[in-house]
C-alpha cells in the first residue's frame, strides 16, 4: 500500500528505476541461471554467455543491493563466494518466465513483422 505522502511522481520514479534493472537483459539471464540452484560466481560467469565479469559483478551487487539476491562468502583458500535468490527474487521468476514465454511464442511474427518493416522503402 502506498504512503499517502508520496506523490505520484515519486512513485513513477522508483517504479521505472525497478523496471530498467527487471528489464536488463543481464538481471533477465543472471536471475533465471539462479531459479533453480545456488552459484558461485564462475559458474555464472560460463552459464550467461556474453557478460564480462565486471558487468556480472555490476549486476549482482545491484541485486544483491535491491534484495533479490544473497551473497554467501565462505571461508577457504581461496574464498568461495556463492550467489543465490531471495524469496523476493523468487517472485520475480513468474513474470519473467511469463514475458519469456511471451516471447518464444511470438518470435515469428515479430522476426516477420520487423522484416516487412525494414523492407518497406
Amino acid at each position: 500500500m502506498r504512503n499517502v505522502a508520496e506523490s505520484e511522481e515519486d512513485v513513477c520514479r522508483e517504479v521505472l528505476q525497478i523496471l530498467a534493472l527487471i528489464g536488463d537483459k543481464w538481471t533477465i539471464l543472471v536471475v533465471g541461471q539462479l531459479r533453480a540452484r545456488t552459484l558461485r560466481f564462475g559458474e555464472l560467469h560460463r552459464a550467461v554467455t556474453g557478460i564480462s565479469q565486471r558487468m556480472l559483478t555490476r549486476t549482482l551487487r545491484q541485486l544483491e543491493r535491491d534484495g533479490l539476491v544473497t551473497r554467501t562468502v565462505h571461508a577457504a583458500v581461496p574464498p568461495r563466494v556463492e550467489y543465490a535468490l531471495t524469496e523476493l527474487g523468487l517472485t520475480l521468476l513468474g513474470s519473467l518466465t511469463a514475458v519469456g514465454d511471451w516471447a518464444v511464442e511470438h518470435r515469428r511474427q515479430i522476426t516477420e513483422n520487423r522484416r516487412s518493416y525494414d523492407a518497406e522503402p
